[in-house]
């Protein structure tokens, strides 16, 4: 079995917004040394993004930020909260034989909560990077690490996540 990285909104609508406790750009420095760490070691990298449903047009900013998705990776474009319902993401993990899950992206109490709880209902096995997510604001953000996240899985940062020496 293996690890994919999940990374979720990295799109520069989201990235612009007040964030907290770190600002989208701190976030998405954070996320591309992940995707970096996970491609060198041959694992997947998911890409996730939201398209608001019934608008004849999305919201300028709602692509992936320019140079974030690199040839491999998986994308899913999903139409609510979380990063499950309505698309094919269970179907590319298990074609990829993947059993955990790392998770970072924006917002905290948003996309990347709701798709590890997804991700919990599927049978995952999840590790939530705290210092590459951020949320609407700084409070929600720490209360969410600090005690939703470890019902679900393991709290880890930036730096625990190296290629191998």
């Amino acid at each position: 079995m293996t690890t994919a990285l999940v990374l979720i909104d990295l799109m520069p609508r989201i990235i612009a917004l007040d964030l907290g406790p770190y600002r989208g750009d701190e976030v998405l420095d954070r996320c591309r040394r992940l995707a970096d760490v996970f491609r060198a070691q041959g694992r997947p990298v998911v890409q996730v993004r939201v398209e608001r449903p019934g608008v004849a047009e999305q919201p300028p900013g709602s692509d992936f930020v320019e140079g974030l998705v690199a040839p491999g990776d998986v994308v899913v474009v999903k139409r609510t909260i979380g990063a499950f319902h309505g698309t094919d993401l269970h179907e590319q993990l298990q074609r990829r034989a993947v059993d955990t899950l790392v998770l970072a992206g924006l917002v905290t109490t948003m996309g990347v909560e709701s798709t590890g709880r997804e991700a919990s209902d599927h049978g995952y096995e999840l590790e939530f990077v705290a210092d590459a997510m951020s949320g609407l604001a700084a409070d929600e953000h720490e209360f969410t690490v600090e005690r939703i996240f470890p019902r679900f899985g393991a709290v880890r940062f930036t730096d625990d996540y190296r290629e191998p020496a």
